[in-house]
């Protein structure tokens, strides 16, 4: 079960919903599954979506969160990434089609590549290497949304598109790669605090149970999206090291290491259509979300012990 997924789940079924998930759990954090318990109204099912799906139905909704998200996964899983984000995006669309379901496609920030226009808006078509180490990710994630809309136009399927931008919370593995649990478990550890580049590069971080509180919003409406999910809140990412190093009570010297090949210098979401189609917004501020994140990571992974007193 994935990060984003899980979180999803819970208020799924905080609500009485019946939730099936299909995951190859190729990505999931140890024990993410377990923490939900036996549940009367859950079923997971291991499978991969890359293969036809012949679980019988209805579903009222399909969301289709399928695919490696951090960098690390990505990289060790180009051409599962490549393929989650297309025969995976057409599977779990048959099967919303079969069933008259609601479908959501989760897009990224990514599609917007190194964007020139900032914020970044909906109808911003983006700035992407197809070919560069991230296109297999990106360029998933752009087929996915060109496979959703030919659906729901040609199809007359039910479909709505979400483009998250980064998000973060409880759940993330340690050895994600991803920035804030990267911070996390440097600045519990008393480790050297790495920051790619110059560190001036920006990002917004969305907490992730806002980021579900958005699907869930978008499964319900019957926008077909785009629509960005994110914070339009924008920091650099030295800031960002900073903060994390100031929540965790950490020590942890900060340093700079090679920055990343066709790493965004800037990300920041125009959220004006999400508030005015669904009423939503992020409500947890970073400062918040940090604690609750930090505090999940020293109950549940085994970084507490080097936590500097």
């Amino acid at each position: 079960m994935g990060f984003v997924g899980s979180h999803l789940c819970e208020l799924l079924l905080a609500e009485g919903s019946e939730v099936l998930i299909l995951d190859n759990l190729v990505t999931a954090a140890p024990g993410t599954v377990a923490e939900f318990g036996n549940r009367p109204n859950l079923r997971v099912d291991r499978q991969d979506v890359t293969e036809p799906i012949t679980t019988p139905g209805p579903f009222d909704v399909v969301f289709h969160l399928a695919s490696a998200a951090s960098p690390q996964d990505y990289l060790r899983l180009p051409i599962e990434t490549l393929r989650a984000g297309s025969l995976g995006t057409t599977h779990a669309l048959d099967v919303a089609l079969r069933d008259g379901a609601r479908f959501v496609l989760a897009s990224t920030s990514e599609v917007y590549g190194d964007p020139a226009e900032h914020p970044q808006r909906e109808s911003y078509w983006g700035h992407v290497n197809p070919i560069g180490p991230r296109s297999v990710y990106d360029e998933a994630k752009r087929y996915a949304e060109a496979l959703t809309n030919a659906y729901r136009g040609h199809r007359g399927a039910n479909t709505g598109i979400a483009r998250i931008f980064n998000t973060y919370g409880p759940r993330m593995r340690p050895d994600d790669g991803r920035m804030v649990p990267t911070f996390i478990r440097q600045a519990l550890a008393g480790l050297p605090m790495t920051v790619t580049g110059d560190g001036a590069q920006t990002r917004s971080l969305c907490y992730v149970a806002d980021t579900a509180r958005g699907l869930l919003a978008l499964g319900r409406s019957d926008h077909p999206g785009p629509i960005n999910l994110g914070n339009p809140v924008e920091l650099s990412v030295g800031d960002l090291a900073a903060e994390v190093r100031s929540a965790a009570g950490s020590e942890s010297p900060v340093t700079f290491v090679e920055a990343a090949e066709d790493d965004p210098r800037r990300r920041c979401p125009d959220i004006t259509l999400a508030r005015r189609q669904l009423s939503w917004r992020p409500e947890v501020a970073l400062a918040d979300g940090l604690r609750r994140t930090i505090d999940w990571f020293e109950e549940n992974t085994g970084i507490r012990a080097a936590h500097p007193a």
